[in-house]
Formats: structure tokens, C-alpha cells, sequence
């Protein structure tokens, strides 16, 4: 059996799968439950400062967007952080870790951008006994009107400058939180780096409105007759996430820095290629608040068996090993070519990939054969897009096959030919280097 034993940042956890900072993580009672199933640990809800209660809404909280089975393909939230108190939650952290020394437990936090602000809390966190923290730099609603979340993970220079605080003020391993609302992943995570963080913790929410109510005009989740913008997450944001990711992975400033992987992970395979692309370990809402905590022994068995087919022992021998392939457009082979092929014996016959492709594409598909309904590829035509592919309703009916590399027209970007040996020389291949004269 793969052993999916983590150690990130100093932090040792049975397996990789976290519960990220949500609802799911608000009192010990829903992390106990979390631990009775199987994760591996869990970011407790964030915490604010001592003072003023928040005051959460008394009404709905999320607005959804659906497939077309019913399924939850993302979730908008408009929650703030915890509303119990900070004393309530510091003395359940402090149980909970000593009922569960092996398990990790990180405490989310939030407080003004003052240095006071981040001093007075941070001992109190440490005292509880908590592996670590996790600096929320991320959430784009309520907060961050109030000069918190986002408002300081879009701003690099309040990023190093609190990260800097926490490394000052507390022994504890810091987790930097990141927010997917900029332009630019890489500068945010630079600047933590810059400011001596132990990881970074990426996305958390996008920015959003999911639906407007057409009888009431009001955003959905509306609160009496009005609505405002959430933060959105569950599996419509994994390709933004990965994407994020893989940034921080590769960038050379930020490489080798720890990254916690989270946005829109539901299944094994989800969480395996956050870690492929870089993540040591992954953070799980929205699956968890869909399905219920039990899903964690899905994912944990997937993962094992997965590894066992592999050959990997531990996480650590494959977390990472995508980051090399991830490259800028401007590096792809422009002589690689591949073909659409239709297995007849799986085609039925409903014309989706002709339709597509006639309407919207190269028109590399013909409808008819011998006086007959008949689907099949024209390769003169075909570019290689995979559109057929993938609006075709058939798994594996159509397929791209790879055929001879040739040299690409300037002028319709199509293979004229297959004639690869003095491509890397050929006026049409912008890469193409000048042969250097024999010695």
C-alpha cells in the first residue's frame, strides 16, 4: 500500500487531504466528525480579533450554478468569517488538537492590516497548541470592504509587510492564503516569499454573481430584495486553480516554495494533479459541503490505489513532476500534428461532431457517405482542434491520432507536408535557427 503520509512545512498529517477554511471547519464539532471519517486535517474557520461580534446574514447564504443532470458545478458565497467568538473557538482548537495530535490542525486568520492587530492574536493561536496559521488574504466579499481579505492579498506590499509581522511574532509555520481576484498570481506569491512565508495556500474564491432573479431583479442569494457579490468555488473554478498553481510552481522566484492546493477538488484525480502541479497537500470545501465528509475515503483509497499502479511509494515521489511540461505558448511544437479519427463501430449516427465542425470550425467532417448517413474526417481539412471530440455525447468514439509532423503553411497555418528534417531551419517555423557552419 502507497503510504500517504504528508509532512508540509513541518506539519505531519496522515494523508493529504485537508478541509479548507468554510463552514465545515467552524466549531469542534464539525472537525471531529471531519477527523472520525478520515481527513488528514483540517483549516479552522478564520478567526477575527477580539471585539464586536460579526454579524453573519440571517438569510441564504449561497446561490449555485447547476449541470444539467442536477449536479453542482460551483457554489457562490456570501458568509463571512467565523461569528462565534474568538475565546469559543481558541479553547474548542485547543481540545480538539489534544484529542487528535495526529492530525493537522492550521487556524485561518483575519484582522486589520496593523501590526497591534496581528501581534495581539497571534500568541493566543500559538497557546491553543495548532500546527500552524494561514494568513487570509483571499476572501472578496464583506471583509474585504472593510480593508481585509482581498483588500490586502491584491495589494503586494501589505502581503510581505503581515507576512513579515507573523514570522516576527510567532514560531508557528505561516500559510499565506493567496487570492485568485488579480491580475498577476505571481507577485502576491512573490511577495510572501519576500516577506519569509513557509507556503502559500491557493485559490481561494472568485469574485462573482451567480444568478439575477428575473421576477425581483436582485442578485441571487438575495437578502429581503438585495443581493451583493460572493465568493464563488466548487468545480467550474478547479481550471483556474490549476492554472494558478502551476504559475507559482514554475515561476523561478517562487520555485520550491510549498504550495496547499485547494479550488473545486471533488475527487482523487482531482487532488493528484493539484499535487502533480506542485501541491504538497490539498484543501477540500465544496465537495465535502456537497456530498458530506465521507467522501474523504474515496478520495484517500483512489489515491492509494492509483499510486500502487504507479509505483509510488509516497506522495512525495510524483508532487511536482507536471511543473516541467507546464510551458508559455511561444515553446510548443508547432510541428506536431494530430488527426480526428471516428471509430464507426461506436458512432451513432446523431451528427453533433458535423455540425459543430461545419458551423463553428474548418468544416473537416463530411455527413454523408454512398447516399448514407455517414460521419468521417477529412484530413486535408482538419487542423487538430478536438472541438468533435469533445462535443460528441460517445466516450472514445472520436479520438486524435497522432500522424507524420510536417512543415505548417505560413499562410493557412495547415500542413502542407511532411518533410521534418529541415524544419529547424524552415522560414515558416519562427523558432527556426540558422544552420551553424561545420567546424
Amino acid at each position: 500500500m502507497a503510504d500517504l503520509t504528508t509532512h508540509f512545512v513541518g506539519i505531519k498529517s496522515p494523508n493529504p487531504f485537508w478541509l479548507a477554511s468554510a463552514p465545515p471547519t467552524d466549531k469542534a464539532y464539525n472537525v471531529e466528525r471531519a477527523f472520525k471519517a478520515g481527513w488528514g486535517g483540517v483549516v479552522w474557520k478564520t478567526l477575527g480579533e477580539e471585539g464586536p461580534p460579526v454579524v453573519n446574514v440571517n438569510g441564504p447564504r449561497y446561490g449555485a450554478i447547476w449541470g444539467a443532470d442536477r449536479r453542482l458545478l460551483g457554489l457562490n458565497n456570501i458568509e463571512l468569517i467565523t461569528d462565534r467568538a474568538l475565546q469559543q473557538n481558541l479553547r474548542e482548537i485547543k481540545e480538539v488538537k489534544m484529542k487528535w495530535p495526529d492530525r493537522a490542525l492550521v487556524v485561518s486568520i483575519m484582522v486589520p492590516c496593523e501590526e497591534e492587530s496581528w501581534k495581539a492574536i497571534l500568541p493566543l493561536v500559538e497557546e491553543t497548541g495548532a500546527d500552524g496559521i494561514e494568513l487570509n488574504f483571499g476572501c472578496p466579499h464583506g471583509m474585504s470592504e472593510r480593508g481585509m481579505g482581498s483588500a490586502v492579498g491584491q495589494v503586494p506590499e501589505y502581503v510581505e509587510m503581515v507576512v513579515r509581522w507573523c514570522k516576527q511574532y510567532t514560531r508557528m509555520p505561516v500559510i499565506t492564503k493567496l487570492t485568485p481576484n488579480i491580475t498577476d498570481i505571481r507577485k502576491p506569491a512573490r511577495a510572501a516569499k519576500a516577506g519569509g512565508t513557509d507556503a502559500v495556500s491557493l485559490i481561494n474564491t472568485i469574485n462573482s454573481i451567480t444568478a439575477v432573479n428575473l421576477d425581483t431583479f436582485a442578485p441571487e442569494p438575495s437578502i429581503d430584495g438585495k443581493g451583493t457579490h460572493g465568493g464563488y468555488c466548487g468545480p467550474a473554478v478547479k481550471p483556474i486553480a490549476l492554472s494558478m498553481v502551476s504559475e507559482i510552481a514554475r515561476d523561478p522566484e517562487t520555485f520550491g516554495l510549498p504550495i496547499s492546493g485547494i479550488g473545486g477538488i471533488t475527487t482523487w484525480r482531482d487532488a493528484a494533479e493539484f499535487m502533480a502541479l506542485g501541491s504538497g497537500t490539498v484543501q477540500v470545501c465544496t465537495a465535502a459541503m456537497t456530498y458530506g465528509f465521507k467522501i474523504v475515503e474515496e478520495m484517500a483509497t483512489g489515491l492509494s490505489n492509483w499510486m500502487d499502479e504507479k509505483g509510488y511509494a509516497g506522495v512525495d515521489d510524483f508532487v511536482g513532476r507536471a511543473v516541467r511540461n507546464v510551458t508559455d505558448w511561444q515553446y510548443l511544437n508547432l510541428n506536431y500534428v494530430t488527426k480526428a479519427r471516428i471509430d464507426q463501430d461506436l458512432c451513432i449516427k446523431c451528427g453533433r461532431c458535423h455540425i459543430a465542425c461545419e458551423d463553428t470550425s474548418h468544416q473537416a467532417i463530411r455527413k454523408e457517405k454512398d447516399g448514407k448517413r455517414f460521419f468521417e474526417v477529412m484530413d486535408d481539412e482538419c487542423v487538430g482542434c478536438n472541438l468533435c471530440v469533445n462535443v460528441c455525447p460517445v466516450d472514445d468514439c472520436i479520438t486524435m491520432v497522432p500522424v507524420a509532423p510536417g512543415l505548417v503553411d505560413e499562410r493557412t497555418g495547415r500542413v502542407v507536408s511532411a518533410d521534418y528534417a529541415n524544419w529547424t531551419t524552415h522560414p515558416n517555423n519562427p523558432m527556426a535557427k540558422a544552420a551553424e557552419p561545420a567546424e
